[in-house]
């Protein structure tokens, strides 16, 4: 008897439970709603199934309960039953799996006039490609891939001259219009996932598979890799910003193509000489840093990380939390430098600087902080050289004082909370394994060996 209770409870919870539950759908955001239709359609057929099933186990168990002297009827056979059985079951699967039947033939049927857009995915991070003005897409192979041809482009093909790179895990779509997702993996499996828009799409290396939607509402909507793809996978994070058209066609006309990123002329270390001078009251003659004025070591840093934490700190991604003190004193000095070219040459300048590890000042179990650092070493390297596919900068042989607060930033959001700043919002996931400050200054002592 108790147990025909408990199951009789636990049907009644669960309808109760999935009434009054505060937990539901994203807002849809697409034309998928069909999608939402077949979900609903499954969980009344399995609500039904649950609740008849729980609902016929309890009265089994009240209705033949031991008693004295009553004996068993055994009836190997029922044809009546069975017959009901089977049939309500076809109806209840037909019922499930038809809607999906539907909503598969709309998905693999792309409208003719859809805007198309390349998703690549790699370990951990998104990158976007558009058409130019051609409508073509230029070829790409993966055995091109390389830090100069991130996206594997082929240099002797003219479709792919006008194709616009964004080395960004941010992309933008129009409202209103269709819009096909080719997806494209650089290296093991990953899945394009948009919740509001309710369709999403594993991408396979070595071949190209694709999703499309009609966004109908405008808003920026997260986008996630659902399939397990490495240690980071977690922090794999991008955005779809849905726009107005004109909006949208003013960001694309602001992105760079294939062609002018291939003809951007390097950095001027003779020009940056003179534009460094700014900087070199707090980060020293040599970029050796000054502790004392909160400036670290920036000799012997990638250029490429060093220009992204320059234009970081331009556009606001960075240095505008309140309680990043240092970090609000660096983004009006960063400032100075008007444009991307002037970036350029600061950091083709600082590139000229001898490169002498920073003095080790943090003291920690080096033991402990080995076996912290198998987590970091993924993305950083194993001897923290920092691996730009990984958008990883060097570790190794850097002022030490500052991974130390920079990792205790992350930790407290201070820093990686700006909604641009996704490769600081990655971080911020990794810095949390460490627990403490004990731990991060183990970590840190370890780096100092490397």
């Amino acid at each position: 008897m108790p147990l025909a209770v408990v199951l009789i409870l636990l049907v009644v919870g669960s309808l109760i439970f999935h009434v009054l539950s505060p937990w539901t759908f994203t807002p849809l955001a697409s034309n998928w709603g069909m999608v939402d239709n077949t979900i609903d359609i499954t969980l009344i057929v399995t609500g039904i199934v649950f609740v008849a099933v729980n609902l016929f186990l309890a009265y089994c168990v009240i209705k033949f309960r031991h008693k004295k002297d009553a004996r068993a009827n055994y009836e190997p056979e029922n044809k009546k039953l069975e017959t009901w059985l089977t049939v309500i079951t076809a109806i209840g699967v037909a019922a499930m799996l038809t809607p999906g039947l539907f909503v598969w033939a709309n998905f693999v049927n792309v409208p003719e006039d859809a805007h198309e857009v390349e998703a690549v995915g790699q370990q951990w991070h998104w990158s976007f490609r558009y058409p130019g003005d051609d409508g073509k897409f230029g070829e790409v192979d993966a055995e091109r891939i390389s830090t100069d041809n991130p996206f594997g482009m082929d240099p002797d093909d003219p479709n792919g001259q006008d194709d616009i790179l964004v080395m960004h895990p941010e992309a933008r779509i129009p409202v209103g219009k269709p819009v096909k997702f080719l997806l494209r993996s650089k290296d093991v499996l990953h899945d394009f996932a948009v919740a509001q828009f309710r369709v999403k799409m594993d991408l396979v290396p070595g071949m190209e598979t694709f999703l499309w939607l009609t966004p109908t509402k405008i808003g920026r909507f997260e986008v996630l890799c659902e399939e397990l793809c490495g240690i980071a996978h977690h922090t794999m994070r991008g955005a779809i910003v849905v726009e107005e058209s004109d909006d949208f066609e003013a960001w694309l006309d602001q992105q760079s193509t294939y062609s002018e990123i291939s003809a951007q002329v390097a950095g001027n270390a003779a020009i940056g000489a003179a534009q460094y001078v700014v900087c070199a009251a707090c980060h020293g003659q040599q970029g050796e840093g000054l502790v004392a004025l909160n400036a670290p070591k920036i000799a012997g840093q990638s250029a490429w990380y060093m220009k992204r934490q320059l234009m970081n700190y331009k556009s606001g991604a960075r240095g505008t939390h309140q309680d990043d003190l240092y970090g609000r004193q660096m983004a009006p000095m960063a400032a100075t430098l008007i444009n991307e070219a002037s970036i350029d040459n600061v950091v083709a300048y600082i590139q000229t600087f001898p490169d002498e590890p920073a003095l080790a000042t943090v003291e920690g179990d080096v033991t402990k902080g080995e076996k912290l650092y198998t987590v970091c070493a993924y993305c950083h390297g194993d001897q923290g050289q920092g691996i730009q596919a990984m958008n990883a900068p060097r570790a190794a042989g850097m002022a030490d004082w500052y991974l130390a607060r920079q990792l205790q930033n992350f930790k407290d959001e201070i820093r990686g909370s700006h909604p641009s700043d996704y490769y600081g919002f990655q971080m911020g996931f990794m810095a949390d394994v460490l627990h403490d400050e004990q731990a991060i200054n183990d970590l840190v002592a370890y780096i100092n060996t490397l």
